[in-house]
């Protein structure tokens, strides 16, 4: 069957607890959906009684469960497929678009090159631009210095915000608009990739393959963010592993192998070390584990 031309939304949860229904809400709001896919790795059994009855009232959200935590990349890719729009908005759980969000999105596509990523400006709570919507590129000396705290020039959000549409190398993954078209063209999501920094592959893949990232300021999602029920040290673990595996699967040459290799073990200890040094403990805070 042809894709429609509507808009699909496809949403991977993991015991995300309140904020997931929220979001849900604000997403069956919006009259440009027309198919919403939610990916259920694993809700415990009163949201997931919850997440049935939503979608027996209502036609355009559709559930996609039993296959377990298959992890964030997965999950997306397996919600891309049985989704019917031939425009695909990834979201998370934790995510609420706002007015003319998705609108502006689309808008933001226009004029560059495919394929093509667009990002929406992602602000706390509060109303601060939260950090990750808009980042440099990332290399290994980068992350490291990132990690340690002695850096921050990964992140964008001290930068102004433009007037529109920007060009930069990453966005984040919690909110981003793509074509189908471009999504099959780039394979989907690595789904190598269990939590995190599948997006980073995702926007490099695109800009290696001659297309654009673009940041649209004009698209706002506010994101609660670390609502997901699993241990912070689990969730670093994952991250730690995402850039080892990105920072390798990127080395075109034998020095960049030999650096990326050599780094591995400290881009690990110190990603786990974050956590621990917050002093976190117990569930946390993390996205989809």
């Amino acid at each position: 069957m042809a894709p429609s031309p509507g808009v699909s939304v496809v949403m991977v949860v993991y015991r995300t607890g309140p904020a997931l229904f929220r979001s849900i809400a604000a997403v069956l709001a919006e009259p440009l959906v027309e198919d919403f896919v939610v990916v259920d790795n694993g809700s415990d059994p009163a949201d997931e009684a919850e997440l049935q009855e939503i979608a027996a009232r209502e036609p355009r959200l559709r559930l996609v469960q039993g296959q377990g935590n298959v992890g964030f990349a997965r999950g997306c890719n397996l919600g891309a497929a049985a989704a019917y729009g031939s425009r695909l908005l990834i979201l998370n759980p934790d995510a609420y678009i706002q007015p003319d969000c998705i609108e502006a999105l689309i808008e933001g596509a226009k004029g560059f090159s495919s394929p093509c990523i667009v990002g929406a400006r992602v602000l706390n709570t509060d109303g601060s631009e939260q950090r990750g919507a808009r980042r440099g590129e990332f290399t290994p000396l980068r992350t490291l210095l990132n990690f340690a705290q002695l850096s921050g020039d990964l992140h964008m959000d001290d930068q102004p915000v433009p007037d529109g549409p920007l060009a930069v190398p990453t966005i984040s993954g919690s909110c981003f608009y793509v074509s189908r078209e471009d999504f099959e063209r780039l394979g989907g999501f690595d789904e190598g990739y269990f939590l995190h920094v599948e997006d980073i592959d995702l926007c490099w893949r695109a800009r290696r393959a001659g297309g654009s990232v673009v940041f649209q300021p004009k698209a706002v999602v506010l994101h609660e963010g670390s609502t997901s029920q699993s241990l912070p040290l689990r969730v670093e673990l994952h991250k730690g592993r995402g850039f080892v595996r990105y920072f390798i699967k990127r080395a075109d040459t034998l020095p960049q192998r030999l650096l990326a290799w050599g780094l591995s073990p400290l881009i690990m200890l110190l990603s786990v070390a974050r956590p621990l040094l917050r002093g976190l403990s117990g569930p946390a805070r993390g996205r989809l584990s």
